[in-house]
């Protein structure tokens, strides 16, 4: 008898059925051991021994699967295909080992990068041994991961009260959410107007062309700055003659995108589905592990966890021969399309993310399905076909018109795109962030050199500058992913631990940065700052890929590491949370205190009217008092004004029993009411 071990009881189920007689299929439920949450876990002092401890859950399914072992002739390890589904082999090992449960079995290693018969088939078919190179770039990431959560969350907590935990990667994550808030509060907006024709052609057929010059010189975007400017121009075109100076005309391609990776699914996931990266990765995972489909479990999409954007032979001549059956043999490209991953940290060679199948189409599939699992499907299926259509063909046409007045030469452009093949358009069109302009929607009529134009109406439009739009779940994945922060399996994660712990909050799909998220990264960048900083996390990512390339020592990167880091640690050790209070206070001083309209000072006191405001900090986490305490008890949240904070401190009315007044204040544990004010040596109101 064969024993094969797998993560999960789903595709246990399914890979038995596929392999049948003289295999015996179990699952580990994922992780069965981990570094306990104590101190000494990693001991640097030798060596960086690592100390695991089973989880109390695994404890039974080790057991069972330790009694199958003995009575087996092979034990063939078929956890997932990345650095996790390695180091969980790697345990189950080494714990069988320790239980003396491994006699004369052969120990093989094999990856599913499908459940699918013919998937299961040939990596049975394929064994190896367990990379060893994979599991030191495992256990680098998780003693480092441990390093730092529990040697700098301990400073946090002693210095900086209300503080919950920081993390390698989680903090610089943080980091980029605070710093895109901090952009936009010290946004500046300018004010712009944009000048638009609506003109005819001799044949009656209008469109809208934008001023861009004047008097020879070209006119940005923010060069007309006032209303005055504006009626000025308006004025001078609505008496100009109008003709066409010149058309161009090119033809240009649009390509579609390649197939899903891990990344790019969870981005558009969110962009068209709504989806948080998490809720993304489980539903993949299902689909992943097989859905019963008329009395058959089968895996509708490959392994979910991945870099890579090529796909596999069988699979491109699957797709195209779909194509040719739904749209016709114009939709096929001449040659197949090959994609390389662009991410210099590319993890395994995996392949993309797509259908097992590209003939089972989501139509098909539906009634199987709830009705996420069946989004997900649809959108993998699309985006697998578009990867593999033609080409889109547009043509760009830029209309260039004089406007004469007087003796001025003004000069205006209409732009438009027209399709004239939509080639993989017509399945699939990638999701934006922001909505961009719709250039296939504003076609233009013919126009030759030399024709005259006829104006129908002059707009004069005021504008505003607008500060950078907060990152999306998707925008962050994205903007992750760039810097080479995190791997794959890793964004999911990091979006919910920032969530859970309260350190960003999702609002209308955009992530807002919590104050004490905000004090946690301040208080990081004051006394830590390499340790949030961009590129030394990027770095540090590419020397666990060096790890898993075997190219450099796994312990010698946490030596590095940790000379450094701990020379961090040991320089806090004197610092007073006075000092701390100090730094965060001028740190954050453009969030707590930005200037007001009227230009008195934002740190004058509105109660005491001398006091000076700042920041606080107690057990319960930071707020913002008076200096005169207790003399004047004015405390606010951390909100700045403007943002909330002094529309909550305002007069409601008159108590009629007793004629004190009766005001909203806003304190650190957010708005409460308040009848009377403080008397000097006399009660609280």
């Amino acid at each position: 008898m064969q024993l094969v071990l797998v993560e999960s009881p789903a595709k246990a189920k399914t890979i038995n059925k596929y392999l049948g007689k003289g295999y015996e299929v179990l699952a580990s439920f994922g992780h069965v051991r981990d570094l306990p949450a104590k101190s000494g876990s990693v001991d640097p002092d030798h060596d960086f021994r690592m100390l695991w401890e089973i989880d109390p859950k695994a404890q039974k399914r080790l057991n069972d699967i330790a009694k199958a072992v003995k009575g087996a002739d092979k034990l063939i390890l078929a956890t997932d295909p990345d650095r996790e589904g390695e180091a969980i082999s790697w345990h189950v090992l080494e714990i069988l080992k320790q239980k003396k449960a491994l006699s004369k079995q052969a120990i093989e290693r094999v990856v599913f990068n499908a459940i699918t018969k013919q998937a299961v088939t040939e990596a049975m078919a394929h064994p190896r041994t367990i990379d060893q190179a994979l599991v030191d770039a495992y256990l680098a990431r998780r003693a480092l991961d441990y390093l730092v959560g529990f040697t700098l969350s301990p400073v946090l907590w002693r210095k900086l009260p209300g503080a919950r935990s920081a993390g390698r990667v989680q903090s610089v994550a943080l980091r980029l959410v605070c710093d895109r808030e901090l952009e936009i509060e010290r946004f500046v907006s300018k004010e712009y107007w944009s000048l638009v024709a609506t003109l005819a052609t001799p044949r009656q057929e209008t469109f809208e062309a934008r001023l861009v010059g004047a008097d020879g010189k070209k006119l940005q975007r923010l060069d007309i700055g006032s209303g005055a400017e504006a009626q000025a121009f308006k004025d001078a075109l609505e008496t100009a003659t109008f003709a066409v100076a010149s058309v161009d005309s090119k033809p240009v391609k649009r390509h579609p995108p390649p197939p899903f990776t891990t990344s790019t699914l969870q981005q558009e996931a969110s962009r068209k589905l709504g989806f948080a990266p998490a809720h993304t990765m489980r539903v993949a995972q299902r689909l992943y592990e097989g859905v019963d489909i008329g009395g058959e479990t089968v895996g509708l999409i490959t392994y979910m966890r991945t870099d890579g954007v090529q796909i596999a032979d069988e699979a491109i001549t699957a797709t195209r021969r779909v194509i040719e059956a739904d749209y016709g043999a114009r939709y096929v490209p001449g040659s197949p399309r090959r994609y390389e991953t662009k991410a210099k940290n590319a993890q395994e060679a995996h392949e993309a993310i797509r259908p097992t199948d590209l003939g089972r189409r989501p139509s098909e599939t539906k009634s199987y399905l709830d009705a996420d699992q069946a989004k997900l499907y649809e959108l993998i299926w699309l985006r697998t076909m578009a990867s593999q259509m033609e080409s889109a063909e547009l043509e760009r046409t830029t209309v260039d018109i004089t406007a004469k007045v007087a003796a001025r030469l003004l000069e205006l452009r209409a732009t438009g795109t027209v399709v004239n093949f939509d080639g993989f358009l017509a399945l699939y069109q990638e999701g934006h962030d922001e909505d961009p302009a719709d250039e296939e929607a504003r076609r233009l009529p013919q126009m030759s050199a030399g024709e005259r134009l006829t104006k129908r109406e002059i707009k004069a439009d005021q504008h505003f500058t607008e500060p950078p739009p907060r990152y999306s779940e998707a925008s962050l994945v994205k903007r992750m992913e760039e810097l080479g922060i995190g791997r794959p399996s890793t964004y999911a994660s990091i979006l919910q631990v920032l969530k859970d712990r309260k350190y960003v909050r999702l609002d209308k799909r955009r992530l807002y940065p919590e104050d004490r998220g905000r004090i946690v990264v301040a208080f990081l960048e004051s006394f830590f700052l390499k340790y949030v900083e961009y590129d030394f996390t990027a770095d540090l990512e590419e020397q666990l890929d060096l790890i898993s390339n075997s190219e450099i020592a796994w312990r010698e990167v946490l030596r590095d590491f940790w000379r450094d880091f701990l020379g961090a640690i040991d320089g806090t050790k004197d610092l007073k949370i006075s000092q701390v209070i100090d730094a965060l206070d001028d740190l954050l001083a453009p969030h707590l205190f930005p200037p007001r309209e009227d230009g008195t000072d934002p740190r004058v006191c509105p109660t005491c009217g001398n006091g000076r405001l700042s920041l606080k900090l107690s057990k319960f986490g930071a707020f913002i008092g008076c200096s005169n305490y207790p003399d004047c008890r004015y405390t606010r949240s951390l909100t700045a004004p403007g943002n909330g904070a002094e529309a909550a401190d305002r007069k409601l009315g008159v108590d009629p029993t007793t004629g004190l007044d009766v005001m909203v204040r806003s304190g650190r544990f957010g708005p409460y009411l308040q009848l009377g004010e403080q008397v000097e040596g006399g009660d609280k109101p």
